[in-house]
């Protein structure tokens, strides 16, 4: 039987938590619990993958590797999916360089065991199915809105979103770490977000967002955080 005081946190992952029962009970015996730290590559671009993770908090990066240390920023996830969708595919290597870039935990599950599961709980394939959706509608928002959408309206985006992937109103996130993800400069995001903090929208302190304002935020952001946030609730 699931452990009901572990069992809130386990199942933070938004497909878990659709599951029945007895697939629940299957993933918390054979997963692992373990923790994410900011910086942590979780899988590199074509890696022959041994595990699927479903991540419980936080939110990890999909990135492209541009040129020195700049990984700009594909798509994001947080407890709404899960990396390892090349097994749905048919295939076993990773779509795509993923980065831990606001720490929290995720639960790791081997290729054999995510298998097992696949075969013998009816549910989990159409709940994966349900995020590969919302994973394309913020693929190509993104893709319009790094291309029609200002800088503070991409900014306040990506704070949102990333407030909607955290437990409370606090996260970890430097301005170099979004410059990079967003691919501007760290000057034009030292302005924006000091002009979020004269708002009231946020306060910033050694890397340490703590949302003020949720409609502040929401002012400043553009359209596409609406169309991708109903994505991820459907």
């Amino acid at each position: 039987m699931i452990d009901s005081n572990k069992s809130d946190n386990f199942f933070g992952n938004k497909i878990l938590s659709s599951l029945h029962p007895s697939a629940r009970e299957f993933m918390f015996e054979c997963g692992e619990i373990r923790e994410l730290e900011t910086g942590d590559v979780i899988f590199s671009e074509e890696e022959a993958m041994s595990h699927v993770v479903f991540p419980v908090e936080g939110v990890i990066s999909f990135v492209t590797d541009v040129t020195g240390d700049k990984n700009v920023e594909k798509a994001s996830l947080g407890p709404e999916g899960l990396l390892g969708l090349a097994f749905v595919l048919e295939g076993d290597r990773a779509l795509g360089k993923s980065v831990v870039q606001v720490p929290g935990k995720a639960l790791w599950l081997s290729v054999e065991d995510f298998r097992t599961a696949l075969d013998r709980f009816h549910d989990l394939r159409p709940a994966i199915l349900r995020y590969v959706r919302s994973l394309i509608v913020q693929l190509m928002e993104s893709a319009a809105c790094n291309s029609l959408h200002t800088a503070e309206q991409r900014v306040s985006r990506w704070l949102l979103q990333t407030h909607d992937r955290v437990a409370g109103d606090q996260f970890h996130i430097t301005q170099e770490a979004m410059s990079k993800l967003l691919a501007l400069r760290r000057a034009t995001v030292n302005v924006i977000c000091t002009e979020l903090m004269e708002a009231g929208a946020i306060s910033y302190n050694r890397g340490r967002i703590t949302v003020r304002d949720r409609q502040q935020l929401h002012v400043k952001s553009c359209s596409c955080y609406d169309r991708i946030r109903l994505a991820m609730k459907s």
